[in-house]
């Protein structure tokens, strides 16, 4: 039987209309309850001690009602119980009285054991006596008024009037409980009713169908009615049996945790909850203005989070599967522990998670549910001895924000989830221009594919500059893509889809053979620059581009000092970057490397002065607002003085006036580069540029 309290436990706030009901049907309960007892007589009660067969029936409700059939798709709040039949065989067999007393006994004990509140157990208590009492009603009106002295055995003519009976208890039953849902959900009563209406009538159909042959089997012997439980012992089995089938299919075996399949389930009920919610809530907007300001904005979403340890291969790789299992385990008992109640956890495979969010605000919600996961992932853990810090990246997609559907939206989440892990920001909400599989991005993936076969790529060259003597310190050489429809694309346009596929190797090699051969040019002209070029965190990997840039330094007789390659500091935050062999061959070759945005990320010490850098470039974030944020000034100074005490070249970003750029040599930062000292230019204008600063001495830099 459905339970009209299956989401809390909570007595009703007082007032409410569902207070009111759940007052005025324990008080009718209570009425029926009274007018039933007051018609036991002495007598009545006497044989009611002395015959056994009361007393298995009070066993059995009593179990019936601790034990119900749970079947796939039920819980203990809405499974079958076997209460039913014995309760209103008790009815047909000695009348109200003792079906109500046996009936709320069950009830009672039942509330008791699993610690309902005293409001729950009334009105359970209250709604099967009025029911009984419907159904009692229906007996008398076809002559049948049995009592505890005046038993009653119906014969074959009866059963119409027994369907009639059960008829009326099941309709009376199911119209409380559903009310009582309706009332707590916020829903139509008839909402309510249809829920699992069809489950209900076949179930009553079953147990109170039981209850004659249950009556007929009493009155020949007691010995009969244990055989009577035969095939609710065999239900029971076939029950439990279907439950561990269906649990195992829509539950990971290691973790225990709902899988792939149950997620879609759960999902795909959420997202159809959420669409009728919506429709229900457009249709009660009056007037078409009104109407078109909330249709772009839901009042609630559904969100779908992916979630993947970082890492997790290195605890399988050095401590075995087994110590990775366990912390599986442990890791789906804090994820469990941290959602609000209702969302669902589910692992996926692997250190993959996915976590629903059946309701949710909006996207700064999710973010703070996403962020609560990852700090209970951060507490220390200790297995074996040894202790672990874990993390996880966490990408968020939202309903109907992000996607229409369950699948895209797990597939965007998916997205989300790589782009913070790429970026190491621990959370990141789905952004369509992240998207590497969205139209946009795979059309301009295949231009770019051909740009690159076409020759469509080019150089420009920014001169950076000594600030105390003006003398030219090099030239950094800046990608550009000549798309023949729009116009000249500037790096952030199209690199950071580059940089997720295999075109950025070719790029790459693109970029230092073009720039040593540009190096090579005015070199042989009396040019001697320094071309700086930069590298993503991808090129420190690839063990090939050592070897690509020496075979490009003999070629044209450059020698290493010719090149100097650009790092941002992020790639400082990633372990195998500055330790791959990359880097070691590229020092050893003699190759500089320049730190551009620093300030941007969170740099160690320790790593800086490991890595085989020259110079430290200042993000122009900082430098274009020194002249208005006071701030600003305090950090670029620090940055020049600790630039300074570690050895190094400062160089300034994003100087475009003179103010800047004298604060910036009063600081002692050495060199900038910007608008002020010179553009972006292409290579034959960067070679006019060159030789005409030769020509003439150099002027300090004001």
């Amino acid at each position: 039987m459905k339970d009209p309290n299956n989401t809390r436990n909570t007595m009703p706030r007082r007032g409410s209309p569902l207070w009111i009901f759940f007052v005025v049907v324990i008080t009718l309960g209570v009425a029926v309850f009274a007018v039933a007892l007051a018609r036991l007589s002495g007598p009545d009660v006497h044989a009611l001690v002395r015959n056994p067969v009361f007393w298995i029936l009070a066993a059995f409700i009593v179990f019936g009602e601790l034990r119900p059939i749970i079947t796939p798709g039920s819980t203990e709040n809405n499974g079958a119980t076997t209460s039913t039949t014995f309760a209103f065989a008790s009815l047909l067999y000695a009348g109200l009285p003792i079906a109500a007393v046996l009936q709320a006994v069950a009830v009672i004990t039942c509330g008791v054991f699993r610690s309902r509140t005293p409001h729950r157990i009334a009105f359970n208590a209250a709604q099967y006596t009025l029911s009984l009492g419907a159904a009692h009603l229906v007996l008398l009106a076809f002559g049948v008024n049995a009592n505890p002295t005046s038993l009653w055995v119906p014969e074959g003519s009866d059963l119409g009037a027994i369907a009639f009976a059960g008829a009326v208890y099941f309709i009376c039953n199911d119209t409380l409980v559903a009310a009582a849902i309706a009332l707590h959900e916020r829903v139509s009563l008839i909402k309510a009713l249809r829920w699992d209406l069809g489950y209900q009538v076949l179930v009553h159909l079953a147990l109170l169908g039981l209850a004659p042959l249950m009556v007929v089997a009493m009155d020949r012997s007691a010995a009969f009615v244990p055989l009577i439980v035969l095939p609710f012992i065999a239900v029971y089995l076939n029950a439990s049996v279907s439950v561990r089938r269906e649990h195992q299919a829509l539950h990971d075996g290691l973790t225990g945790l709902p899988n792939r399949k149950m997620l879609i389930v759960r999902s795909e009920e959420a997202l159809a909850e959420m669409r009728g919610s919506e429709a229900r809530r457009l249709s009660t907007m009056v007037g078409a203005a009104r109407r078109r300001q909330v249709e772009g904005a839901p009042a609630q979403r559904v969100g779908l989070f992916l979630l993947d340890l970082d890492r997790f291969k290195e605890v399988n790789d050095t401590l075995g599967h087994a110590t990775g299992d366990r912390l599986l385990q442990l890791v789906a008992h804090r994820l469990t522990h941290s959602v609000r109640p209702g969302d669902l956890v589910s692992r996926l495979g692997g250190d993959e998670f996915a976590v629903l969010l059946p309701t949710v605000r909006d996207a700064q919600a999710a973010r703070e549910v996403a962020a609560r996961l990852r700090a209970a992932l951060s507490e220390p853990v200790r297995l074996d001895g040894l202790s672990f810090d874990l993390e996880g990246s966490v990408g968020i997609a939202l309903f109907p924000d992000h996607a229409p559907d369950f699948e895209l939206l797990l597939q965007r989440a998916d997205v989300a989830m790589y782009s913070a892990k790429e970026n190491r920001t621990g959370v990141e909400v789905y952004a369509p221009g992240k998207d590497r599989n969205s139209p946009a991005r795979l059309g301009m993936l295949g231009d770019l594919r051909r740009a690159i076969d076409r020759h469509e790529l080019e150089l420009f060259y920014q001169p950076k500059v000594a600030l105390r003597d003006g003398q030219l310190v090099g030239m950094e050489a800046l990608l550009r893509w000549r798309h023949p429809e729009q116009g000249l694309l500037e790096p952030q346009h199209f690199l950071p889809i580059a940089e997720q596929t295999y075109l950025m190797r070719s790029i790459t090699r693109l970029v230092v053979d073009d720039a040593l051969a540009q190096a090579a040019s005015w070199w042989k002209d009396d040019l001697t620059v320094q071309v700086s070029v930069n590298a993503s965190g991808r090129d420190l990997l690839d063990t090939g581009l050592t070897e690509t840039i020496e075979e490009g330094l003999l070629a044209r007789g450059l020698p290493a000092a010719a090149l100097q390659l650009e790092i941002t500091e992020r790639i400082l935050m990633n372990e195998p970057a500055y330790a791959s062999d990359t880097v070691k061959a590229l020092a050893e070759l003699g190759i500089p490397l320049s730190l551009d945005d620093f300030g941007t990320g969170y740099s160690s010490l320790v790593r800086l002065k490991r890595l085989p850098v020259e110079e430290i470039k200042i993000d122009a974030s900082f430098v274009q607002r020194l002249s208005s944020t006071g701030d600003d000034t305090v950090i670029v100074r620090s940055i020049v003085d600790l630039v300074r005490n570690l050895g190094l070249r400062s160089v300034a970003e994003g100087v475009e006036d003179p103010k800047t750029a004298r604060m910036l040599r009063e600081m002692g930062c050495d060199a900038a580069q910007g608008w002020h000292f010179g553009r972006p230019m292409d290579a034959a204008t960067a070679t006019d540029w060159l030789r005409r600063r030769m020509e003439r001495a150099p002027e300090p830099a004001a």
